[in-house]
């Protein structure tokens, strides 16, 4: 006889299995479809949330690399080859942090603005609409809640493999 908690455990593992696929299928297709969206703009998805972190009211100053590295959530390594490409884009600069000259700030140069602000936005806008089409306010708002969480649990399994460490 099956024990009934092995078998939840298992369905479970399938299910879970299942899902971080996904994940991993919606993030490659999002790299894909997502960088055709605003390729004619010179862009890609990874350079779109640069650009997007930098256009916020609290990035209006600039961002450390290291701030900017943990909002994306990316390695400061792969941050800086992407900073390279967008400064030579005259999409961003960075210039020494007022406050700690061994720190440099990016900020959004007023091109990149022009570029973020009116041309790629209603391209990524009209990205948004197709791919969230036939989904309700509600579905939005619920999916994105599950993220957030699956997010929170998955930021709690990175400090404690102590790889936040290794990025600083």
């Amino acid at each position: 006889m099956v024990n009934p908690e092995e078998k939840s455990h298992v369905v479970r593992m399938e299910l879970a299995n299942r899902l971080f696929f996904k994940l991993y299928q919606c993030a490659n297709m999002l790299h894909k479809t997502g960088t055709r969206a605003v390729e004619a703009e010179g862009l890609t998805t990874q350079q779109w949330a640069v650009l997007g972190a930098l256009s916020r009211a609290e990035a209006q100053g600039g961002m450390g690399v290291g701030e900017l590295a943990r909002y994306l959530m990316v390695s400061r390594q792969n941050l800086a080859g992407l900073i390279g490409r967008m400064e030579r884009d005259g999409h961003v600069c960075s210039a020494p942090d007022g406050r700690d000259r061994r720190s440099r700030l990016i900020a959004m140069t007023a091109s990149g603005r022009e570029v973020w602000e009116l041309q790629a936005q209603a391209k990524i806008h009209a990205y948004y609409e197709q791919a969230l089409e036939g989904f309700s306010v509600s579905d939005i708002t619920h999916t994105l809640h599950y993220l957030l969480q699956l997010l929170d649990n998955m930021q709690r399994v990175d400090e404690a493999q102590g790889a936040g460490e290794e990025e600083e």
